[in-house]
């Protein structure tokens, strides 16, 4: 075995209308932790990919442990070592925990699949990375969080010695992400290479011995994490520097109370929660994994039947029976998962940002194309959706630029109340700010924007006050100024 556990030479990767990598160089030591950084679309995936066999270069050689390889797919890589934490989860939503973790290679016995083994073979590999999660549940009704905690332990599991995480804490709460950090101290102590792409810089601090930095498919540099400062970090990633990750929103200018919820209830979910949002206002909601966030936005929207409550809108009583009913009261809603949630994937960008829009885009049920086209080209500039154009398919486009495609369309709809729920979720640093900028903008012009992130930095920065969930309760609202990391956190989890 060499001291490189990974070499890339000259790596080149091209789709139709986007080069993803070009004569891309670099190796990664044995037993590190190797971080990949760039902005959305820089290439870090799409490395990743080519390692652990999902891709093929169109140029270049790929050696691992001093050894040219060719994968003709994940198998292979597996074969040889190689797994992967995908950022998006690669599940069957349908099959129970057991089945998804032992999938490519069900236990079998008389013909039939064994499943007392295969339930204690999943329950194993859950042990090997300390998660307690009940097997024989179907995954599709797990959270997000834990359902990325399975995809964790299929990796682990299958006994790579060399791991890609791609974004593995983008759905897990900060208790489950300490979990991971001490799981990955423990892989690397016993000289698994941990290649780390996040758009998270602490986490990559925090993890990293080396950090790699991509831009535009290109190779820019490879440094030590220690000599490596921050500022220098962003810059080198989107080619300019920022003075602020974070930009302040505008404060409130209006008094105009444009939301208000009042005794919200939903069975099991959360019970009597009461605030409102007013014009020109940013107001952050914050709470553990599992304390009802996510379903507040969803009620409010029409996409869940509240039990009990009253919703206003504009100082009218409204009753909001489905998300038509949300969107005709100006109400948008960007949510937690875009993917299962906020797009059509083999539809393309235009027609996922012209959705809430058929009414005011069509005359005789006749769609009014160029002014539909006219309409998601403006609004595809003013966010910098970064698409070969915009009839491209959104499944082949980064995670930033679909993010920004779900926020195009409430744009294009001239959405007043903006229900925002993990808007800059696996973005990265440059997307980040302009969503910020872009927050704050809207704030400006008059529109109500609550936010939901598991990131406190970002909650503490955009918002002008601070809702805290617990258990499906509201336990505190705080104001921005007055807040810190270490009291958000103390609300959160119920500790004095």
């Amino acid at each position: 075995m060499t001291a490189d556990a990974v070499s890339f030479e000259h790596i080149t990767k091209r789709f139709p209308g986007v080069q993803a990598l070009s004569d891309v160089s670099l190796t990664i030591a044995a037993g590190s932790c190797h971080a990949l950084c760039g902005e959305n679309g820089a290439g870090k995936s799409t490395l990743g990919k080519i390692l652990a066999g999902l891709y093929s270069p169109d140029e270049g050689k790929l050696f691992v442990h001093g050894a040219e390889v060719r994968f003709n797919g994940p198998r292979d890589a597996l074969a040889a070592g190689v797994g992967i934490v995908h950022q998006e989860l690669a599940f069957c939503d349908n099959l129970s925990v057991a089945e998804n973790l032992c999938l490519g290679a069900l236990p079998v016995r008389y013909g039939l699949v064994d499943r007392e083994v295969m339930n204690d073979r999943a329950r194993d590999m859950l042990f090997e990375i300390g998660a307690d999660l009940d097997v024989t549940r179907r995954l599709g009704e797990l959270p997000i969080a834990q359902q990325q905690v399975a995809q964790i332990a299929v990796a682990v599991g299958g006994g790579a010695r060399i791991i890609v995480f791609d974004e593995p804490t983008s759905s897990l709460s900060q208790n489950e992400t300490e979990r991971l950090f001490t799981l990955i101290d423990r892989l690397k102590a016993s000289g698994v290479t941990c290649i780390y792409v996040s758009h998270r810089m602490a986490e990559v601090y925090r993890l990293c011995d080396t950090i790699t930095v991509l831009r535009d498919g290109r190779h820019v540099a490879t440094r030590p994490t220690a000599e490596l400062r921050e500022s220098e970090l962003v810059q080198l990633m989107i080619g300019r520097s920022i003075a602020e990750y974070f930009p302040k929103h505008v404060d409130a200018t209006s008094s105009e109370e444009l939301l208000r919820v009042d005794d919200l209830s939903f069975a099991e979910r959360f019970e009597h929660i009461s605030f409102s949002l007013r014009a020109g206002e940013v107001v952050g909601l914050a709470g553990l994994v599992g304390a009802g966030r996510s379903d507040v936005a969803e009620t409010i929207f029409g996409a869940r039947k509240a039990t009990s409550g009253r919703i206003f809108v504009r100082g009218r009583e409204v009753h909001i029976e489905s998300p038509r009913d949300a969107i005709r009261l100006e109400i948008g809603l960007v949510p937690e998962d875009r993917k299962r949630q906020g797009l059509v994937l083999s539809e393309s960008g235009r027609r996922n940002t012209s959705l809430p829009l058929l009414e005011r885009l069509s005359k005789y049920t006749w769609m009014k194309r160029a002014e539909e086209r006219e309409l998601v080209s403006e609004h595809f500039h003013l966010l910098r959706v970064r698409t070969p154009n915009i009839d491209s398919t959104v499944a082949g486009l980064s995670g930033g630029n679909q993010q920004k495609i779900v926020l195009a369309r409430w744009l294009a709809a001239r959405a007043k109340i903006l229900l925002l729920d993990e808007p800059t979720r696996g973005v990265d640093v440059g997307a980040k700010a302009e969503i910020h900028a872009l927050i704050g903008e809207l704030a400006a012009k008059g529109a109500a924007v609550l936010v939901i992130s598991s990131e406190l930095p970002e909650l503490l920065s955009v918002s002008s006050r601070i809702l805290v969930l617990r258990a499906g309760r509201l336990v505190g609202e705080v104001k921005a100024a007055e807040a810190t990391q270490d009291g958000l956190l103390r609300l959160m989890a119920g500790i004095e």
